[in-house]
């Protein structure tokens, strides 16, 4: 078996949410002084690769650790977005046309925009990103996705209502979310659907956690 890996790393003083607090990456023992080497880690739950739980945005949601594992892992479509422009409406139009028809209900679904691609601490990728339009989440919800992931921090983007909005929307249906996925070029060229896993470190009673998203590829 071969595992593609769609992960974002994580470092000190990576790039993430804008809103939330800098990434930390300290060497808090070295082989030098203690004989030991390991690191402490300050950084949001949500950050770099990660799963957003309905609690995320519903009050009273599911947390992370009461979803079932297994409902992170199944047949992933991938959507090329690729060329959309600075702060562009991810419409249903634009889906539609990335995605088969009929899309199968429970398809877990992956939006490559190329702002993975970018992933630095500048303008364009922390507030120029692509945008899910409300009436995507809409589309989506009807299709009966189970999952939805991006290549960049927000699924809704820069724009704070519009990410808000669609959040609840999707999450409100048990849509899980998936954000700050490495979907490349090659990546959309693969055959679809692909196998896709994205298990969540257990983090009791949290509204997400980052995880290691694979593509599973059984080789001939």
């Amino acid at each position: 078996m071969k595992i593609v890996d769609l992960s974002q790393p994580i470092f000190d003083g990576g790039p993430n949410c804008p809103a939330h607090p800098g990434v930390k990456s300290e060497v808090t023992s070295s082989h030098e002084t203690a004989n030991w080497c390991w690191e402490t880690l300050t950084l949001a739950s949500h950050t770099g690769s990660h799963l957003d739980a309905p609690l995320h945005k519903i009050p009273g949601g599911k947390p992370i650790d009461a979803l079932p594992l297994e409902s992170f892992t199944g047949l992933a479509y991938i959507a090329n977005l690729r060329p959309i422009q600075p702060r562009g409406w991810i419409t249903p139009e634009l889906l539609i046309a990335a995605l088969p028809d009929p899309l199968p209900a429970d398809s877990i679904v992956l939006m490559s925009t190329g702002w993975g691609d970018i992933r630095e601490r500048s303008d364009i990728w922390l507030y120029g990103s692509p945008r899910l339009h409300p009436d995507s989440a809409l589309w989506l919800a009807e299709q009966q996705i189970r999952g939805l992931g991006i290549d960049h921090w927000g699924i809704g983007g820069w724009d704070k209502e519009n990410d808000a909005l669609v959040h609840t929307m999707l999450l409100s249906h048990g849509i899980w979310i998936v954000e700050e996925l490495n979907l490349s070029v090659n990546i959309c060229d693969l055959p679809q659907p692909v196998n896709f896993m994205a298990l969540p470190i257990n983090l009791k009673g949290h509204s997400g956690a980052w995880c290691r998203p694979v593509i599973l590829q059984h080789e001939s």
